[in-house]
């Protein structure tokens, strides 16, 4: 019951908004017909637009569009392949596709794009590499690391051996991978080698030298914002699930 009046007084909530703004006459159906879910469209689209400026607003649009619908990018680099087969579109096409998952389909487009770019990038062969990884192609994704060129950015030469401590780990050479994600976890934010790092030593059964790094994560992810925890939320929830488990 509590819930129904609630879902009342919000479409009430943005019917007057809607009126008192001039808004068109289909988001006032909208928002009668579909109830909560008409009012979560409107609030996007219409009402959060004024605080365009701020970061966390922009991003909370994007991730909806997405939601609501999850082909729109794929659909709009497509688009721009089209009219100009180049290898900025190729990335982008790559891009969203990794977006939805489809690792092995990136890869093509990642390829395409090495070989029509006029000089050899960091940017995409990091892009190749890691497709490769995901797919389960872990030889072509040593084979593009070896040749990949260095970035003049410290953080992307991160990325780099973060990904090449996952081939290390892959390949059962622990000790490297262990040193590798300590190396990096010291510069890199957000949690991501330390997670890595522990879960590793973990499945070696170093249970208590797991414990501060998961410690660590918990300190870091606090201080976050929702959108970069959003973007790794398992591995966040794992941290916190495994961390309260080791301490019994």
């Amino acid at each position: 019951m509590h819930l129904i009046a609630l879902s009342v007084l919000i479409q009430i909530a943005c019917a007057v908004h809607c009126l008192r703004n001039g808004r068109s006459n289909p988001w006032l159906m909208v928002i009668i017909f579909l109830s909560i879910p008409g009012c979560i469209a409107y609030i996007l689209f219409e009402v959060l637009p004024q605080f365009a400026g701020h970061r966390e607003v922009r991003r909370l649009k994007q991730a909806a569009a997405k939601k609501f619908d999850p082909d729109r990018d794929l659909r709009s680099a497509r688009a721009a392949l089209e009219t100009a087969d180049t290898a900025a579109n190729r990335i982008a096409v790559g891009d969203a596709l990794v977006d939805q998952g489809k690792w092995a389909e990136a890869i093509v487009q990642y390829e395409v794009a090495e070989a029509t770019a006029p000089t050899a990038e960091w940017s995409i062969g990091f892009r190749l590499a890691r497709a490769c990884f995901e797919s389960g192609r872990l030889d072509r994704a040593r084979s593009v690391l070896a040749t990949l060129p260095p970035s003049t950015s410290p953080s992307e030469n991160d990325r780099t051996d973060l990904l090449r401590a996952r081939l290390h780990e892959e390949a059962g050479e622990s000790d490297r991978a262990l040193a590798i994600y300590h190396d990096v976890g010291k510069r890199m934010p957000g949690g991501e080698a330390q997670c890595r790092q522990a879960a590793l030593l973990i499945s070696l059964g170093r249970h208590k030298a797991a414990l501060p790094l998961l410690a660590e994560v918990e300190k870091r992810v606090k201080k976050l914002d929702t959108f970069e925890r959003a973007n790794n939320a398992d591995m966040y929830s794992w941290a916190t699930r495994t961390l309260t488990e080791l301490r019994g």
